[in-house]
C-alpha cells in the first residue's frame, strides 16, 4: 500500500489539469491525410534523443468516445510519466457508439475489423510509419493502451496488428472477440462500479486474456500490492488494477501503466 500511495501523489503532482483542447509545451499537432480524409494526433518527442544508432519507445494512447487528443494528454499524461519515450494521443473521428451516441456526433474510434472502412486501422498504420520514418523508434519496444472506446480500439488493435506491440494496457474496456487475441503482456484496469462498461464484461476479459496469455491460476501483489501479477512461464503475464470506481480514470493508473510498460520489452 506504501507504493501505491507514492504512485498517487507522484501522478497527482506531475498530472495538473488541462483544459479542453490546451496543448502543452512540448506536444505538437500532426496532421496526416488518410483515405483522403484530413486526421491528426499530438505527438511528444523527447527533448534528447539518443546519438546515432540509439531508439526510443513509442506509446499510443486512445481517448475514449466523445473525448479529444487533448483530453488524453491530460488524462495520461505519458510525455510527463515517461519524458524518454515518444508518445503520441491520435484524435478519433464521429462515430457511432455501441454503449452511447449510437447516432455518431462524437468522436470515437471503429469498434470491429472492417467497421468504418477500418478508418482507423488505416490512421494507425500511417500514423506509425511517419514516426518510424522520422524519428529513432524502438521497434521492440511500441506500446498501446486506452480508456473506455480507446480500451476497445487498444484491443482491436492487438487484435488485428499483434506483432507490432510489446505490451498493452486497456483501461475500463472490454472484447467480445477477447478469444481471438494472441499472447501479449498486458494490464487491465478498471473500477469495480462502472455502469457503462460492466465490470463483470471486464472481469471475464481478465480470465481470457489470463487463458492466453498462459498464466497462473493464482496472483501475487504487483508493486507492493499496487495490483495483481499472474505470471506466465511464456513471459507473457497479465497485471491488473481494480479501484473502487466509476468509469473514470483515476490518478494512480497512468503511472502504473508506465511502470508495466517499462517491464516489458517485446520478447526477442
Amino acid at each position: 500500500m506504501k507504493l501505491s500511495w507514492c504512485v498517487l501523489v507522484l501522478s497527482l503532482l506531475l498530472s495538473a489539469p488541462l483544459a479542453h483542447g490546451i496543448v502543452p509545451v512540448g506536444v505538437e499537432s500532426v496532421e496526416l491525410t488518410v483515405d483522403g480524409v484530413q486526421r491528426t494526433a499530438l505527438v511528444y518527442v523527447p527533448k534528447t534523443l539518443p546519438p546515432d544508432g540509439g531508439t526510443v519507445p513509442l506509446v499510443f494512447v486512445w481517448h475514449g468516445h466523445g473525448g479529444t487528443s487533448a483530453n488524453a494528454v491530460g488524462g495520461f499524461g505519458i510525455n510527463r510519466l515517461w519524458p524518454e519515450a515518444i508518445s503520441v494521443y491520435p484524435q478519433g473521428l464521429p462515430t457511432p457508439g455501441k454503449l452511447v451516441d449510437p447516432e455518431g456526433k462524437l468522436p470515437g474510434w471503429q469498434s470491429a475489423v472492417d467497421g468504418q472502412g477500418d478508418r482507423d486501422l488505416h490512421f494507425f498504420d500511417a500514423l506509425l510509419a511517419k514516426l518510424k520514418a522520422t524519428h529513432p523508434v524502438d521497434p521492440k519496444r511500441i506500446y498501446c493502451t486506452g480508456h473506455s472506446n480507446g480500451a476497445g480500439f487498444t484491443c482491436l488493435l492487438w487484435r488485428a496488428r499483434p506483432d507490432v506491440f510489446a505490451a498493452v494496457a486497456p483501461c475500463s474496456g472490454a472484447a467480445a472477440y477477447a478469444a481471438e487475441l494472441t499472447p501479449k503482456p498486458a494490464m487491465i484496469l478498471g473500477g469495480k462500479d462502472d455502469p457503462l462498461v460492466k465490470f463483470e464484461w471486464q472481469q471475464r476479459m481478465m480470465e481470457v486474456v489470463k487463458g492466453i496469455n498462459g498464466c497462473d491460476a493464482a496472483g501475487v501483489p504487483w508493486k507492493g500490492g499496487a495490483g495483481t501479477l499472474f505470471a506466465s512461464k511464456g513471459g507473457t503475464p497479465l497485471v491488473t488494477y481494480v479501484y473502487p470506481g466509476g468509469h473514470m480514470m483515476v490518478p494512480e493508473e497512468a503511472p502504473l501503466i508506465v511502470m508495466f510498460f517499462r517491464e516489458h520489452p517485446a520478447m526477442p
